[in-house]
């Protein structure tokens, strides 16, 4: 398969500079799929798991939250608003987060106080579909 250069950056820095035959990511349009040789493309991204092909046998999950995806002259460029590899996900800090997320949906009537617990149980549960993938792969 046809490979293209990738580079993912977060604020924490340089996550990925490499090949990758395939990146899928949540745009707030929805999934989109990127492919060598894909038409230049711009986008905001969405919340979601992200699906990173580096070649035909490795697959690279995360949890991949808010940004900009480019595809420019063949080279593609994520960069997120956080961004974190699913082997990298402290998955009893992400379970306790939901937890704590859902309580305050549960407890509270103040509007602006649930909007953000379900933000924050929104990106919860990716982070933990993304871990739950990987390990799901693994077996």
């Amino acid at each position: 398969m046809l490979s293209y250069p990738l580079q993912i950056v977060s604020p924490d820095g340089l996550l990925y500079d490499g090949e990758a035959v395939m990146i899928s990511v949540r745009t707030i349009d929805g999934d989109v799929g990127i492919r060598a040789r894909h038409a230049n493309f711009v986008t905001a991204l969405g919340m979601g798991v992200a699906y990173i092909d580096i070649d035909e046998t490795t697959r690279r999950y995360a949890s991949c939250i808010g940004g900009l995806l480019a595809v420019i002259d063949g080279k593609v460029r994520l960069v997120a608003t956080t961004f974190e590899w699913a082997d990298e996900i402290d998955i009893e800090r992400a379970k306790a987060a939901m937890e704590t997320a859902e309580s305050v949906i549960n407890a509270t009537s103040d509007v602006k106080s649930k909007a953000k617990a379900q933000a924050r149980l929104r990106r919860a549960q990716i982070r933990i579909s993304a871990f739950e993938q990987l390990k799901s792969q693994q077996k």
